[in-house]
């Protein structure tokens, strides 16, 4: 069985628009794009070369299909290298556009899909980008492992990883390192349901009944 994995750069506020550079993606008048440009040591270098280290399949939202399809298949270097072979699947209503060597469409049923993809044999399937697809599968708990790369900024407004509707879910941190620059890399893998309790040692005082029934 096949896994989904998102692996995303984050700001401390929780953006990941534009990581790459200022033209990459300036819709909604995003100013910050390259944000993790002077980040980037030999730690986080070494993360990024482990990811791409092992046989993957890309799994891609629209625009940042468009993104990589003008970019990756004019580079030569080890990224371009790893990209261009691998089959990608792309979420889009315009699939006879796909011009990318070994690119398909998810079809109409993004979801049915994906499912149907992760019951096959294969290689792993890796999120780049895509924050809209990747709201669909936290909807659809359909993310098995999440890598964060955590970078130590602020940038108030973009688009951002997590929204609202995620499925709730537990993770388990599987791997972090720290770069000199504070970048942190953590990996997290799905770890069932969310498990509940509570501090509270004694019975509820009667101010604490009263602030339940208000907040009701």
């Amino acid at each position: 069985m096949r896994k989904i994995i998102a692996a995303t750069f984050v700001s401390l506020d929780g953006v990941m628009q534009a990581p790459g550079g200022p033209e990459e993606d300036p819709v909604g008048g995003f100013q910050f794009g390259g944000w993790t440009f002077h980040y980037f040591d030999e730690v986080a270098g070494a993360a990024i070369n482990e990811l791409f280290s092992k046989p993957f399949a890309l799994l891609l939202g629209r625009r940042t299909y468009d993104i990589f399809a003008a970019y990756w298949p004019y580079q030569k270097d080890p990224i371009g290298d790893a990209f261009n072979p691998a089959t990608k699947y792309v979420a889009t209503h315009r699939p006879d556009s796909l011009t990318w060597q070994n690119t398909q469409s998810l079809g109409p049923d993004i979801v049915a899909r994906l499912k149907e993809l992760k019951r096959e044999d294969g290689p792993d399937l890796l999120i780049q980008g895509s924050g809209n697809l990747i709201q669909t599968l936290l909807a659809n708990g359909l993310i098995d492992e999440i890598r964060l790369m955590i970078f130590p900024l602020l940038l108030g407004k973009g688009k951002r990883l997590f929204g609202d509707s995620a499925m709730p879910a537990a993770f388990k941190l599987t791997k972090s390192q720290t770069s000199s620059t504070g970048v942190i890399m953590a990996t997290y893998e799905r770890a069932g349901d969310i498990q509940v309790g509570s501090f509270a040692t004694q019975e509820p005082s009667a101010a604490e009944l009263e602030r339940r029934r208000n907040w009701k």
